[in-house]
């Protein structure tokens, strides 16, 4: 039926499996004689075991889609995986999507595919609306793509960072909708920004008949992003939406999922990709669904909700015993910001400090936001980069509740965490005395003098 099964395979009917598909690729066959330039020849037996001996990659030159005669298995473990990877989909939220492939590149890349061929489609346009996230592969796909980002900022509603709709819409009016390409918006993101208004900027683009791409790049894993995409989908405008494997299926990093609403535009999509491309990211991705099923994922999906409510309570208490906060940002559903007020006022370098010193302890994915820092990307200087805003009022440190992640890793991270705030508070402490002390001993001179 080309859908994920409710419940997971084990390993042994998996491999069986990929072996049956593997053998159905003329290089398997016994007697194959091949006389061309692509013929599927492995020197290595190890590299050959761990693709499972599907050797020829997925398409054709002219299409990713396309079945390849001499590779009947791999490409109908692409047609599967495609298929799969759509029911999961759906089954996260986006109920009405109809078409879906894997791609083996990452989300910038994937995006950067996306920009290239809606090129095609708006020969005029060389500008792309972008409300700002600060994160360098959405800012450098538009880059490569050959198109100028729009970079517009974020507006400041109590902690959260959003969405400027008037901003938008404004420059869409100055520079004229027939030259832009598309609007380039984000689900999942670091607090505090949180996911774009992603119903108003598909009216936006109905209304104004352009483009709507959506980097979805961690947000399967959120039914909040999920919805929202669902949401933009029924009462304006999305074309596509592209989301990571490595991130929301946990596989290696490789691939990504170029999803819509109109199957004939992520055909087209399909299509403008060179060349055939390796098999890898969709043997990763349905090794993994069907080991999981769909109530495995679904109990992850579960877990994972779970742990954040979990991870923000314990961080509110931990905030509170250091004279910090958790930052209110309600719309973020996976990644929490605690703010470093004290720290950032006692030293300057106290807030990179602490990010050197988690890192140090093997904190991996927490990062460290100070006040003010300056970054240029591609020639585009932005100030504060890094919070998404030019001024955040204060430094931050981020942590985020993504698929996989255990009770154990969120409580192990507390515990470093109030370690390191600790020992920050105790040279705090130190330095005031001494500071103290000096004082009190350049007075009593002065009373001397």
């Amino acid at each position: 039926k080309g859908k994920c099964p409710e419940d997971g395979w084990d390993e042994s009917t998996i491999e069986l499996f990929l072996h049956e598909l593997a053998i159905m690729d003329s290089n398997n066959f016994l007697g194959n004689c091949g006389v061309g330039e692509r013929e599927g020849r492995v020197a290595s037996g190890l590299v050959a075991r761990r693709h499972y001996r599907l050797i020829h990659g997925i398409g054709r030159s002219g299409d990713i889609s396309a079945v390849q005669p001499k590779a009947a298995g791999s490409s109908l473990l692409n047609k599967l995986t495609n298929s799969v990877v759509l029911d999961v989909i759906k089954l996260a939220g986006v109920r009405t999507v109809t078409s879906c492939f894997v791609v083996p590149m990452a989300t910038g890349m994937s995006l950067t595919l996306c920009f290239l061929t809606l090129r095609h489609k708006r020969p005029k346009a060389k500008y792309i609306i972008w409300p700002r996230i600060d994160q360098k592969s959405c800012f450098k796909s538009m880059i490569t793509a050959g198109f100028e980002p729009v970079v517009i900022e974020n507006v400041l509603e109590g902690d959260e960072l959003r969405t400027d709709l008037e901003a938008v819409e404004a420059k869409i009016k100055s520079l004229g909708a027939e030259n832009i390409l598309c609007v380039h918006s984000t689900t999942s993101c670091f607090a505090p920004r949180v996911p774009d208004r992603l119903e108003e900027l598909a009216v936006i683009c109905a209304n104004y008949d352009i483009p709507h791409i959506v980097n979805n790049a961690y947000g399967v894993q959120s039914s909040k992003c999920m919805h929202l995409i669902q949401q933009g989908a029924r009462v304006g405008r999305i074309d596509a939406f592209v989301q990571s494997l490595d991130k929301n299926f946990m596989v290696p990093v490789g691939g990504a999922i170029i999803a819509g609403f109109n199957e004939s535009f992520i055909q087209e999509i399909s299509k403008m990709y060179p060349g055939r491309a390796s098999a890898s990211p969709s043997l990763d991705v349905l090794i993994t669904l069907l080991s999981l099923g769909t109530s495995g994922y679904k109990k992850l999906l579960k877990e994972r909700k779970e742990m954040f409510s979990y991870l923000s309570s314990e961080l509110k208490k931990l905030a509170d015993n250091h004279n910090e906060r958790l930052l209110d940002t309600p719309h973020n559903p996976i990644s929490l910001a605690m703010s470093l007020k004290t720290l950032d006022e006692t030293n300057d370098a106290a807030v990179t400090q602490l990010g050197s010193m988690l890192f140090t302890r093997q904190v991996s994915g927490a990062r460290v936001v100070p006040c003010g820092s300056v970054q240029t990307v591609n020639n585009y200087t932005f100030k504060g980069f890094m919070s998404h805003t030019n001024d955040y009022p204060c430094a931050y440190l981020n942590a985020a509740s993504a698929i996989g992640i255990k009770k154990q890793d969120v409580d192990v991270f507390l515990k470093r965490l109030e370690k390191c705030l600790k020992t920050f508070r105790k040279e705090a402490k130190q330095e005031k005395t001494i500071n103290e002390i000096s004082d009190a001993n350049a007075a009593t001179e002065q009373l001397e003098d």
